[in-house]
């Protein structure tokens, strides 16, 4: 197995998967005991599988066969774990040495493989920081994300890329740092914009030596570091000599270098002294929903928060899912040398200590009870809590327009999941279908779908024909999904059954009555009666606003223009056409990287760049004489007849 970043890795050494797995139909504790006969007492992580093997749940145990003799009974356990048991169909093991080996582990594994029934976080992208480069005689200052290999001091992490650009924009107004690239830095002749508008001291072209830009950058590393009073002292004193020797211009310079420091302070609001290199995680609970805030504190200056909403039961406690959330935070990237949190969770020394062991260093990991740091902790929860009280709001209100989209649709029930399906192709070339989902919550973007058109008898430009071809793939392997999950169900062992699969209540088409039509043709031959099907067509002058419906059995409508139901339509439409283009265009672009020479048999990277290098383009490898192809390096005679023959065996 490929090592991840970040913590312990599973071992196959170490993995134990039983042989005597029970008959396929078996599922529930019968199956589960089965596997307690040969489990160690010792610390481990734990998977549950169903016949699919997919994977259920994660779980880490201090004593392994303790955990699991735990499920061999549905008794005593809530709605979520004996629907884990009920589907279990099959286990695998790892045996760690010691139990924070085991919580790194478990967490490393709920992030990859994301199992159904674990709290889950979600939307865990890496965070931004400020790079002050250590590889040039004179350093830039930019935005990294990512791996941080380049040679340089990085500074981090903050809260979102706009945070770091309005920050890299003042730094830039009170250091004059450059933030170009190497290669247009040792080729400029003349300074560039940046210069004129007094964000840049212009190494490139000589206006400051490399002593007085080491000093920019001290400056610059001294105020990222926390040091911003002893650099706004220090400017303060050059401006007023300046303005004594009545050299106002130069005055000028650092009143606006003074003034772009204090606008960065402006913005990232408490600094609190205390809080020196930590973060701030608090979480709040409401209708079974949890936001969780995390704000970063680097040199006693606050670098911006950030909010998420993680996946989990509604039945689990709010300190349950802010154990899992840390864990799985700090999954992939360094922990501060302190963790603030609003709630004591249940394992808080077990978790310091496995962040400890991640980071090579002390971790402390603590719920403030008094004082400043149980104020800001306060303040990060109170922010938790707006912020959930605002995206419940939002999804109230959507609610009411899912509710009006279903009285217009003439639907029994608001649509939890709306499908949106769009071709794009530019004179039939490269066709493309796409699909969005939609629901509560607004776009599903980690259910988009693109078709890349695979029927070679679709005739370029067939609209009805792509149409076919997409709505017949996705409908039937959804067919084929719901028959494998009903098969796996043991109506009498599953607690509160899952909801249907990833079936969408309405289908909404790009077109107009024959796109509508073909859509029908699909549905019926597939036997689907129960999702709503409506096109929706640009009206006269493909003007916004006078959009056709059209539904089966139903005369061609239109919604009231300016109403809500008729935007919230249109942005689905928009956001669908935007995706297959999207898709459309990388497709092409892809097509268009592609050389003659991509499918010569025996030209690989190194014969193809000599190829290229020697004739400068494929169109004149396809049209050079047997002798020319002779003459490049690399190439014999008997693969100069390849290549030859390859473009010439038509003539």
């Amino acid at each position: 197995m490929n090592e991840e970043p970040g913590g312990p890795q599973e071992d196959p050494d170490k993995t134990e998967k039983l042989s005597d797995i029970p008959e396929e139909t078996a599922t529930g504790p019968e199956v589960i005991r089965a596997f307690v006969k040969t489990l160690p007492a010792g610390p481990g992580v734990y998977r549950m599988l169903d016949h699919q093997a997919e994977v259920l749940y994660v779980g880490k145990a201090r004593n392994l066969k303790k955990r699991v003799t735990s499920y061999t009974k549905f008794g005593g356990h809530t709605n979520r774990i004996a629907r884990v048991i009920a589907n279990t169909a099959s286990m695998e093991f790892v045996t760690t040495g010691s139990e924070t080996e085991a919580l790194l582990l478990e967490a490393n594994l709920i992030k990859r493989l994301k199992p159904r029934y674990n709290i889950i976080l979600r939307d865990d992208k890496s965070f931004p920081h400020i790079l002050v480069t250590g590889d040039h005689d004179f350093p830039q200052i930019l935005k990294h994300r990512g791996a941080q290999s380049q040679k340089g001091e990085y500074f981090g992490p903050f809260a979102s890329a706009l945070s770091v650009n309005q920050t890299l924009n003042t730094l830039q107004r009170a250091f004059l740092l450059r933030s170009c690239s190497d290669s247009v830095f040792e080729n400029r002749t003349r300074p560039c914009l940046l210069y004129q508008i007094k964000r840049c001291s212009a190494p490139c072209v000589g206006y400051i030596d490399q002593g007085s830009y080491k000093s920019l950058v001290e400056d610059a590393r001294d105020f990222l570091r926390g040091k911003s009073k002893r650099i706004k002292d220090q400017l303060t004193d050059i401006m007023e000599t300046a303005s004594k020797n009545l050299d106002f211009e130069r005055a000028a310079v650092y009143r606006d270098r003074i003034r772009a420091l204090s606008h960065v302070q402006l913005h990232q609001g408490i600094n609190p002294a205390s809080l020196e290199e930590a973060d701030v995680i608090a979480a709040d609970e409401q209708a079974g929903q949890t936001c969780v805030q995390v704000f970063f504190f680097r040199a006693n200056q606050n670098w911006g928060n950030r909010a998420y909403y993680p996946r989990h039961d509604r039945s689990q406690e709010i300190a349950d899912v802010l154990e899992a959330f840390v864990a799985q935070f700090y999954d992939n990237k360094p922990a501060p040398r302190q963790i603030l949190l609003s709630h004591t969770v249940p394992n808080q020394t077990l978790l310091e200590e496995a962040l400890s062991t991640r980071a090579g260093r002390r971790v402390s990991v603590l719920t403030p009870q008094r004082g400043e740091k149980k104020e800001i902790v306060a303040q990060a929860q109170s922010n938790a809590k707006n912020a959930l009280a605002r995206r419940l709001s939002e999804n109230a209100s959507e609610r009411q327009l899912l509710e009006e989209v279903a009285e217009a649709f003439g639907m029994s029930a608001p649509p939890e999941r709306i499908e949106v399906y769009d071709n794009s192709h530019i004179q039939g070339a490269h066709p493309v279908g796409g699909m969005i989902a939609s629901g509560i919550g607004g776009f599903q973007k980690n259910q988009y779908r693109k078709f890349n058109i695979k029927d070679k008898d679709i005739a370029a430009g067939d609209d009805y024909g792509m149409l076919e071809e997409v709505l017949s793939r996705r409908f039937s392997r959804l067919i084929k999904e719901e028959a494998k999950r009903a098969e796996r169900e043991n109506d009498a062992d599953i607690v509160d059954p899952e909801p249907k699969s990833l079936w969408p209540d309405l289908v909404l088409i790009d077109g107009g009555a024959g796109q509508l039509s073909v859509a029908q043709a699909v549905f019926e031959e597939l036997g689907i009666e129960d999702v709503t099907l409506v096109s929706i067509a640009k009206g006269p002058d493909r003007n916004a606003g006078r959009e056709r419906f059209f539904m089966p059995d139903r005369p061609p409508f239109s919604l009231e223009f300016g109403s809500p139901v008729l935007y919230f339509l249109q942005r689905l439409r928009d956001e669908a056409h935007r995706f297959a283009i999207g898709s459309h265009r990388a497709r092409r672009q892809s097509a268009i990287r592609k050389s003659a020479l991509d499918s010569v048999p025996g030209v690989g990277a190194a014969r193809k760049r000599a190829l290229l290098n020697h004739f400068g383009s494929a169109r004149a490898v396809e049209r050079a004489g047997l002798a020319d192809l002779q003459d490049v390096e690399g190439i014999s005679k008997s693969m100069a007849q390849k290549i030859y023959d390859y473009f010439h065996e038509n003539q």
